[in-house]
């Protein structure tokens, strides 16, 4: 994270990075070269990408911090303190606003 510039330890940013429309490229190539075995996985796996695509910005961070939690073994309750104080051990580099507003983005998006 502190290679993004204009981050700094009051201004802590989790970047969003979107190839979805790439991958989905790549398959429906992929697709129009399959073979009739191949076709159903590549199907589901198109559909797949174009359901991932359709999250918003919100929605990948919210994901984003569910996955850091689940890395540190933290499995209590998203919307409590003892979640953010896990996020930044996730990510030591975190500041405390940005956990903060990383978890709301989590607690909006429970799936």
């Amino acid at each position: 994270m502190t290679g993004i510039m204009g981050l700094s330890k009051k201004n802590n940013v989790v970047l969003t990075v979107r190839d979805a429309d790439v991958v989905a490229a790549t398959l429906r190539q992929a697709l129009e070269q399959a073979s009739p075995l191949e076709r159903p996985g590549l199907e589901r796996a198109a559909a797949l990408v174009e359901a991932t695509a359709a999250a918003t910005e919100s929605q990948l961070r919210a994901r984003w911090v569910r996955l850091r939690l689940a890395a540190v073994g933290f499995a209590g309750d998203i919307a409590s303190v003892a979640a953010v104080k896990a996020l930044r051990q996730a990510e030591p580099k975190l500041s405390l606003l940005a956990a903060v507003q990383l978890q709301k983005e989590a607690v909006d998006h429970l799936e």
